[in-house]
């Protein structure tokens, strides 16, 4: 069996490949990689690399030669090379290329949610569906790692702030995540479609969580996008201001709440909780 993973010096990828070297022999890993230099560096030595840019069609096309089942892992938006073309670009490559299987990371009810960021995972999704690949979409919720600096402020007592009101997020650390993925590879019967998620909490509990774990009293403020717009701006951030409210109001429109048991399903053990994981950051 060769198993595929695209991406794979990203922080996702070298842990679905750390978990694949528990249960699988080195000589069954291709780590695709923009980057084969950057690659040989942070990769295990005894993993083949093969180059594969998602916007270089035949590029990719010589990387999945041989490739059985394959993890597929988003790029990301914003880029010049649109994400849903490069998204494209992998899927016609994987299908020339005879691909079985592809579990691709998605986005939380991609084929329901309104969000714009669920856009090109919509697109991809409906691709693989008509490319007739057997395939797994892995739709991942929230990594607690992006709240990274709400939880630091929290600890320190300082105010929070946020638009997202009583919206839930499933959080949860991103290796878990990256660990399921790897164990979707390796099954003989995966599902189509997998919603990845921790348990449910709203940015108030994240915040009083962190807070309490430092013995802190963190103000906390629900506030307007105009309102959290200006904060951010005011905090230098104005280049990544719409997008952090985009995300909070898909947050409030409740597009990331989602009670299931299919990460702990596939880890076969249960998540830590939030108190739990908020330290381990």
């Amino acid at each position: 069996m060769k198993y595929g993973i695209t991406a794979a010096t990203g922080k996702f990828g070298k842990t679905v490949v750390e978990t694949l070297l528990k249960t699988v022999d080195p000589t069954e890993i291709v780590a695709i990689v923009r980057n084969p230099e950057k690659a040989k560096q942070s990769l295990p030595k005894n993993v083949e690399i093969r180059q594969g840019d998602y916007t270089k069609l035949g590029q990719l096309e010589e990387a999945f030669q041989g490739i059985e089942r394959l993890l597929f892992i988003s790029s990301l938006p914003g880029g010049n090379y649109p994400r849903d073309k490069q998204h494209l670009n992998v899927v016609a490559a994987a299908k020339k290329a005879k691909v079985d299987y592809i579990a691709y990371t998605s986005f939380p009810h991609a084929d329901q949610a309104k969000s714009v960021l669920s856009a090109d995972h919509r697109i991809t999704e409906k691709a693989l569906q008509d490319s007739g690949i057997a395939y797994s979409f892995l739709r991942n919720n929230w990594y607690l790692e992006n709240q990274t600096d709400l939880i630091r402020s929290a600890q320190a007592g300082k105010p929070i702030y946020f638009s997202a009101g009583d919206g839930q997020v499933g959080w949860t650390l991103e290796k878990y995540y990256a660990q399921a993925a790897a164990k979707v590879l390796q099954l003989k019967q995966p599902k189509p479609v997998y919603e990845f998620a921790g348990a449910p909490h709203t940015f108030t509990e994240l915040a009083k969580i962190a807070a309490k774990l430092s013995e802190k009293s963190a103000k906390i403020y629900q506030v307007s996008d105009t309102e959290y717009r200006e904060i951010l701006n005011k905090a230098g951030l104005q280049a990544a201001s719409e997008a952090i409210v985009m995300i909070q109001q898909l947050i409030r429109q409740g597009e990331l709440a989602e009670k299931t048991s299919d990460l702990t399903d596939v880890l076969g053990q249960q998540l830590p909780s939030l108190s739990e994981s908020i330290q381990e950051i």
